[in-house]
This record gives structure tokens, sequence and C-alpha cells, in this order.
């Protein structure tokens, strides 16, 4: 799974590190000072990297918990977002942590202890309720089985009733939701594109069907759920695909239950949109005409209307109340 393992000094020892490794005996273990030694070594690229990443276990210093970027996410109070991994497991060609980064190796913080105590600070310090999202920087559930992610912040959460937790994935590795009871602050958001965006991009990704059916059984088991449909990426048959994934979705789960829906366009720092020119120059995504607002790029043939022509459609499945766009 791993081509390498890389252990700070400083949590070699630590009771996580040891269970974390256990599972891979046969991985070499190196050990570094500090995870930046490899994590952002000038000599790496991405894409080559990407075919045999290395996990890096690592303590996170600083600041921990971030606002949220503008209009990212729901409203119902102040957002924050924690990132207790970096890098994702999947190869989606449009993300824009391949240009954000110079190595596609996984770091995982570690020290859990550390992020719980600043997020507990934090839900303490607002006034009224407060949103966390996890999943900005990696995928929230794909390497579940190793990180042990949700058995530690779940429990954070479940005493906190008055902040929500939002666990962003395209994974189906749910088995930690499923073998627990569900907790009412706590949304599992999908994230979908189109059956062709899915095919051209995602490369990886657990198939749509699956997803579907991962979210019904979460569903089933009383889980809020939530689907993010982005990014939107102009197609010919933009509407009529898209129609069919909210056919296929909403026939599927109660949608009556469904915390909330959304769409958002393709978008990126202008610097790492370069980045990712330059590491695949061959690919038409990016070759497409862009357009720039305010620092961000988007691609310029999805436009307000296409937006405003899913959204209709949309609307016709889900109550405005739970809708809203991505900013």
């Amino acid at each position: 799974m791993f081509s390498a393992i890389y252990i700070e000094e400083e949590v070699r020892d630590w009771h996580r590190v040891q269970e974390i490794i256990q599972p891979f005996a046969d991985t070499p273990k190196i050990i570094c000072e500090r995870y930046g030694e490899i994590f952002n070594n000038t000599n790496q690229n991405f894409r080559i990297q990407k075919k045999a990443p290395a996990l890096i276990l690592a303590k996170k210093y600083g600041n921990l918990v971030l606002p949220s970027p503008s209009g990212y996410g729901f409203e119902g109070g102040k957002s924050f977002y924690f990132s207790h991994m970096l890098n994702c497991i999947y190869d989606c060609r449009y993300c824009f942590l391949q240009g954000m980064y110079r190595s596609a190796n996984y770091v995982l913080f570690v020290n859990y202890d550390d992020f719980e105590s600043q997020i507990i600070e934090n839900i303490r310090s607002q006034d009224g309720s407060s949103i966390y999202y996890s999943g900005y920087d990696c995928d929230s559930l794909a390497l579940e089985p190793v990180s042990q992610f949700c058995e530690h912040f779940l429990h954070v959460f479940e005493m906190h009733p008055e902040a929500i937790l939002e666990i962003r994935t395209k994974s189906t590795q749910v088995r930690c939701l499923l073998d627990r009871a569900p907790i009412p602050n706590c949304i599992i958001a999908m994230s979908f594109s189109s059956q062709e965006s899915t095919q051209r991009f995602e490369h990886k990704v657990p198939a749509i069907k699956k997803r579907i059916q991962t979210l019904k059984k979460l569903q089933g088991m009383g889980w809020q759920i939530a689907i993010r449909f982005e990014p939107i990426i102009f197609e010919e048959r933009l509407t009529e695909n898209y129609r069919l994934l909210f056919e296929e979705i909403f026939h599927s789960l109660d949608v009556s239950l469904l915390h909330s829906v959304s769409l958002g366009e393709f978008r990126m720092p202008k610097t790492y949109y370069k980045n990712i020119v330059k590491l695949y120059p061959d690919e038409q995504l990016f070759g497409r005409e862009t357009k720039m607002v305010e620092g961000m790029i988007s691609l310029k043939d999805t436009d307000a209307d296409s937006l405003q022509k899913l959204e209709g459609i949309l609307l016709e499945y889900v109550s405005n109340d739970k809708y809203y766009l991505c900013g």
C-alpha cells in the first residue's frame, strides 16, 4: 500500500504510531527529524510520486483549527476546518492538492490529542454553534482503516453537541460509522460528479453506484448525510448527464432526511492551477479557456448559465432550504 513509511523521531515510540505501522511489517521504515525534509523537498514530481507514494507519520504544530475559506460550506454558525492529513489516496485530475504540494506522499498527523484540545477550546470560545470541516486537505475517510480518524474525533463531537462536524469524502470506508450509534451533530457529506466526469477525471474513486449504496446504509442507520455536486465541469450533455445523476441519487435516498445539497464550479488559486498545467501539459481539461476572479481560476465554459440550469433541475428534487451554492 505504501512504498515506505517515514516516522518523525519525536513520535516514533508513540502508541498510536506503533498501532499504525503494525500491519505493515514488510514496508521499509525510515526515521526522520521533521516531515518537511521529505514532503517539502524541491526535487520531487507529484505526478511520478503518485504512482508509489509513501506514508509520513508526523506531529503538527501551531494552529490546528483554522477559519474555513469563504463560501466553503453551509450556514449555521462560524465555520472552521482542521486537517489531520495532507494529500489523498485518490487521483482526481482536477484536485487542487497536486498544485498545492510538491509531494504526493501522504502526511498523517498523529497528535490527535492536540487537535482535540484546540477543537474543544475553539468550540467553547464561540458564542453559539460552530461548524468544523474535515477533508479539506485530504479525503476524511479514504485512509480510515489506517488512521482511525473517526474513532477519535467522533467522540469529541459527541461530547459537544453544540458544534457540527462535516466529514467530506468520496470513500466507502464507513465501517467505523456503521459499527457505532450515529451522532446528530455529525454530517457525512459525499461528493459526486457526473458519470462522464467521474470516468474521465476521478481515478481510483469508488463508483457512483457504490457511493450511493454507502449513503443509503448510513441513512438507514440514522446518520445525517449531505450531497456535494462539485466540481461542475462543462461537458457536451451537461444538464442531461446531471439529471441522470440526480435521479439515481435522489430516487435511492430519503430526500426529506438530507441535511443539505450543494453545487460548486471548478475553481482553484492561480498558482496551483499553473503548477498542475506543468504536471499535465497533455490534459485537455487544462487546455480550456479560463477566467480569473480575485486570484481564483475557473473554466470559462462552466458559467453562471450552466450552474443556473443545474440549479433548476436540482430544485425539482430538493427543497430550497436544503440547497446552497458553494462560493
